[in-house]
């Protein structure tokens, strides 16, 4: 059975006792009803996990001993950096969790032309919290020891204008650029359009910025399916699949 592992956001340090947060406490006392003596992994963003033993559990408080700590790094080094028009609902968490998984560096999320989503500053800021939360439970599913960058909603003209890759690339399925004649990159930059498409207008603003218009088969996937393609084809090729 694997040994439970949590995402806790401060200092720790092998021999010292602390107390849990509030999130992480719930979890370990009232749904996987731990006890005093258990073991569980907890790890920090700053790519070191670290054993330890719960010493007191009860339904408002657990405290652990920090037995041993381990530097274990599973981040790509390939930065992928994905821009992301939102969907609705668990469509975009589904995105946020697999491309967690399969190692993205950064997302974030695009207003686009035909983006279904219209959100108040209020909701973008809930929103982006909810988001770096799904992010964080993908990173103790799949033993990645640094958190994704999950940055604020952006219009995709500020997002163009702003980011920086060795490889910036659009999904757009009217191309037949193979992929393996391109020059090894370190940092690639991968924009994603809405369910119902980038319009032509943006994927020429896309082009006039340096991204190069890219497909990944012959069939159209859904937004929330494209993100985990691409990053399974581009790792393998460039990243830490194999």
């Amino acid at each position: 059975m694997r040994i439970p592992r949590f995402f806790e956001p401060c200092e720790l340090h092998t021999g010292q006792t602390y107390s849990l947060s509030d999130a992480t406490t719930q979890h370990v006392s009232r749904v996987l009803r731990m006890k005093a003596g258990d073991n569980i992994t907890l790890f920090n963003g700053y790519g070191s996990e670290f054993l330890c033993t719960l010493e007191r559990v009860d339904k408002r408080h657990v405290d652990v001993t920090v037995i041993s700590e381990h530097s274990q790094s599973r981040t790509s080094p390939l930065q992928i950096h994905i821009g992301q028009a939102i969907s609705r609902g668990e469509r975009m968490d589904y995105a946020i969790q697999k491309a967690t998984e399969l190692g993205m560096h950064c997302m974030t999320p695009l207003f686009t032309e035909r983006c279904e989503v219209r959100l108040n500053n209020d909701r973008q800021d809930k929103r982006t919290k909810h988001w770096q939360q799904v992010a964080i439970s993908a990173c103790e599913q799949s033993l990645r020891n640094e958190l994704p960058v999950i940055a604020p909603i952006q219009p995709l003209q500020q997002w163009l204008d702003n980011t920086e890759a060795d490889l910036k690339l659009v999904l757009h399925h009217h191309t037949e650029q193979p992929l393996e004649e391109l020059e090894r990159p370190t940092s690639i930059a991968l924009l994603i359009g809405p369910e119902g498409g980038l319009s032509e207008a943006e994927v020429e603003i896309a082009l006039a910025a340096g991204f190069k218009p890219v497909a990944f088969g012959p069939r159209v996937m859904r937004t929330e399916t494209a993100p985990v393609a691409a990053q399974a084809i581009l790792q393998y090729l460039w990243g830490d699949l194999s």
